[in-house]
């Protein structure tokens, strides 16, 4: 059980100094516009979110985290070109988003259902599959 939280800890710690790097990186929204990229980085901080056990000292910081990169990436795509929005990989990430987005929104303070983390993981698959096949 100790271990599972230092190992936590740590997780949080290299996602908080990640976030803070990225967020030092010339865009007011931290992320960098390089769509692949961006969308990888969301990717894995979602994951982490997931993850993250209840009785984590780094939940809510972690939730926090996942809840503006989701913001920011929302903001930066939604008005984003159509070669974008085209994208598989794109309207997939959109429906993990708003899946992960509804239910923050709707219960702050409940764990995520399995089923949805389910869901979600398979999503993200998807997406990270797409993006190595460009579309």
């Amino acid at each position: 059980m100790h271990m599972k939280r230092y190992w936590s800890r740590l997780l949080a710690l290299v996602l908080v100094l990640s976030i803070g790097l990225m967020g030092c990186s010339g865009t007011p929204d931290g992320l960098t516009g390089d769509y692949r990229q961006d969308t990888l980085t969301l990717v894995n901080t979602m994951r982490q979110a997931l993850d993250v056990s209840q009785e984590s000292p780094n939940k809510a910081e972690l939730q926090a985290v996942a809840r503006q990169q989701i913001n920011d990436f929302s903001a930066r795509y939604q008005r984003a070109n159509s070669s974008v929005s085209a994208l598989s990989s794109f309207t997939t990430m959109r429906t993990a988003l708003n899946a992960l987005a509804g239910h923050y929104s709707s219960y702050p303070n409940r764990p995520v259902p399995e089923k949805l983390k389910t869901r979600l993981e398979k999503e993200l698959n998807l997406v990270e599959i797409a993006l190595k096949r460009g579309s």
